[in-house]
């Protein structure tokens, strides 16, 4: 249901590749119109990052800790969106939505399990703005993928793009790799293999740095052929799409007793392999390849996309597409679409059998009737109509039909008004509501 309305949305992304949180706003009608705003990030501390690492595996649900960072994660992103708004002139009447995706910690399809940490009711709370999340559980638990979800928002900005000829193709290089291959009416997408996280995890465990930066130490390596060809045997890649990964399915043990700088080129030139490799299941060539996310930053893996896949490889920021922000705003503009009960994940991006909405809705008293198109009346409708209703049973009463006194029957009615009353504040409250 398109309503014709532009949403003003703010997206949240925190990535497996463990670096923070992005947030971006934009406006959209959850189509074929997008608006850029304001976006920035802030990344996690050492000890943070440590602590989500802990909680990786299927168990993350079980562990007793996780429920302290699940409300911990979810306060760190409320205390980025004030800081956000009010760096922006912002308040939360600004506000119509924020898509939160909130963080990764297992992503399992074939068992059914995807879990992403982030309370979505702590956040509406926290900030009065009605928050929608947990976007990929409905699509698992249908047999798909989960992921990704980002696919839809690319096509939505590529047939937008007026430089670029489809069939064209975007890379998103985050923790995980995947691609989206869009044609004039048709869109195929699916993670490609590693991303960033086993270059970031071997370099971590080896000097303590959280990445790659700028690929200095891939320059300075010497790529393994050999533990290559090994790797790209592995029978995920001719898997034929759509299909996905959790960051946990590709590590840096590929590099294990290579030098620091070997194991960094080895690595890097894995994930431009592995994301080139795409091709053989793309409907036709595309010779534009839009690529995005943390991967875009570092030139040496930028430099082997363009030899493997031998077509123009480009930075989002060439399209004037803001790198940094592309995930966040895909996530605002994914909240908006499930609001409006337009599909979020389809046959040929996740595997699912049919076109799927998603995600689950929080609103606080707030923002009810702001942001969800169904549920669009004030929430005291019904009080004001059990009052009405009430005051035509004193009408019929006062005939005395039953010998009640004028005062006790008010005093009933006014009984009968706080009950229905403080149902209807409590539940919009606490509104949670499946998309």
């Amino acid at each position: 249901m398109n309503t014709g309305k532009l949403y003003t949305a703010i997206g949240l992304m925190s990535g497996t590749s463990l670096d923070g949180i992005d947030i971006s706003l934009i406006k959209t009608d959850g189509e074929g119109f997008v608006e850029f705003g304001p976006s920035m990030a802030v990344g996690y501390d050492i000890d943070f990052r440590d602590r989500v690492r802990e909680l990786f595996g299927a168990e993350a649900r079980n562990k007793p800790n996780t429920a302290a960072l699940e409300r911990d994660l979810t306060l760190k992103h409320a205390d980025l969106v004030k800081a956000f708004m009010e760096n922006h002139g912002l308040s939360s009447k600004d506000v119509d939505l924020i898509g939160f995706h909130g963080q990764t910690v297992h992503h399992d399809p074939a068992e059914g399990i995807t879990i992403q940490l982030g309370d979505g009711q702590l956040l509406a709370e926290e900030l009065g703005i009605a928050v929608v999340n947990d976007l990929r559980t409905r699509d698992v638990e249908a047999g798909g993928e989960g992921a990704p979800l980002v696919p839809v928002y690319h096509r939505a900005l590529l047939k937008q793009a007026s430089q670029v000829q489809l069939p064209a193709v975007v890379v998103n290089i985050g923790g995980v790799s995947n691609v989206t291959w869009v044609g004039e009416d048709n869109i195929l997408a699916f993670d490609t293999g590693p991303g960033n996280a086993p270059m970031n995890d071997w370099v971590c465990g080896r000097i303590g740095q959280d990445m790659d930066r700028d690929g200095a130490l891939a320059a300075k390596g010497v790529v393994d052929e050999d533990r290559i060809a090994k790797a790209l045997d592995n029978p995920f890649f001719d898997r034929v799409p759509p299909k996905s990964l959790d960051r946990q399915d590709f590590d840096p043990k590929l590099a294990e007793g290579l030098s620091l700088e070997d194991g960094a080129a080895t690595l890097t030139a894995f994930t431009a392999r592995a994301i080139a490799k795409a091709a053989d299941h793309f409907p036709a060539p595309a010779s534009t390849w839009v690529v995005t996310g943390g991967g875009r930053l570092n030139p040496v893996l930028m430099g082997n996309l363009r030899t493997v896949t031998g077509a123009e490889v480009l930075p989002v920021e060439a399209l004037g597409w803001n790198g940094d922000a592309l995930e966040a705003q895909a996530f605002a503009y994914l909240a908006v679409r499930s609001v409006l009960g337009l599909p979020i994940t389809f046959p040929t991006t996740t595997g699912v059998t049919k076109s799927l909405r998603g995600g689950m809705l929080y609103m606080t008293e707030k923002n009810v009737g702001k942001s969800d198109p169904k549920r669009n009346t004030p929430y005291f409708t019904k009080s004001i109509a059990a009052v009405l209703l009430a005051f035509a049973i004193y009408l019929f009463m006062s005939l005395e039909l039953f010998g009640i006194e004028w005062y006790n029957l008010l005093i009933i009615e006014l009984f009968i008004f706080l009950i229905i009353f403080i149902e209807e504040m409590y539940f919009f409250r606490k509104a949670k509501t499946r998309l």
